[in-house]
């Protein structure tokens, strides 16, 4: 049946590839949050192990949204390893890196993540989808306060 949301085509077809990356960083983050989550040691242990089990949750429930939104937009959402990794401008992390670094990674996860984002944002206001607009601005806000979060915890 055909589309008649009050956004184009084209419109709907651009915005799908642009919440597809949103989501291939979402998953990618996803992953390294949880690996680190499992590997994290040192005397930091127990702290970082529960807000990285905090992180990748809300990780994850993120990834239903974002998906549903293409779907929504009458597109399919990329569901593969394949399809994330040629979209996601977040690298994967073999291993276990010292916590510090787990951290520092994370931070620059965050970061890809808002970046993506905020790209977004004027391509659905240009398009007349607030939806998008509204998902894309809510991820953005919560990727700056976990990158903050993060960066705080890398001060002397």
């Amino acid at each position: 049946m055909k589309i008649d949301i009050g956004i184009s085509d084209a419109n709907r077809e651009q915005l799908a590839g642009e919440l597809s990356v949103l989501l291939a960083d979402t998953f990618t983050l996803y992953l390294k949050t949880h690996n680190f989550h499992w590997n994290v040691s040192g005397p930091m242990f127990q702290v970082l192990h529960l807000m990285f089990e905090q992180q990748y949750n809300e990780l994850w429930i993120a990834t239903d949204a974002v998906a549903e939104r293409i779907r929504t937009l009458g597109h399919h959402a990329p569901a593969s390893y394949a399809a994330f990794g040629r979209l996601s401008s977040i690298s994967d992390t073999d291993g276990a890196p010292p916590a510090k670094e787990m951290i520092k990674l994370l931070v620059e996860g965050h970061e890809a993540l808002i970046r993506t984002a905020r790209k977004i944002i004027p391509i659905a206001n240009d398009a007349g989808d607030e939806s998008s607009a509204d998902l894309a601005t809510q991820r953005l806000q919560i990727h700056e306060k976990t990158a903050w979060m993060l960066r705080m915890m890398l001060e002397e």
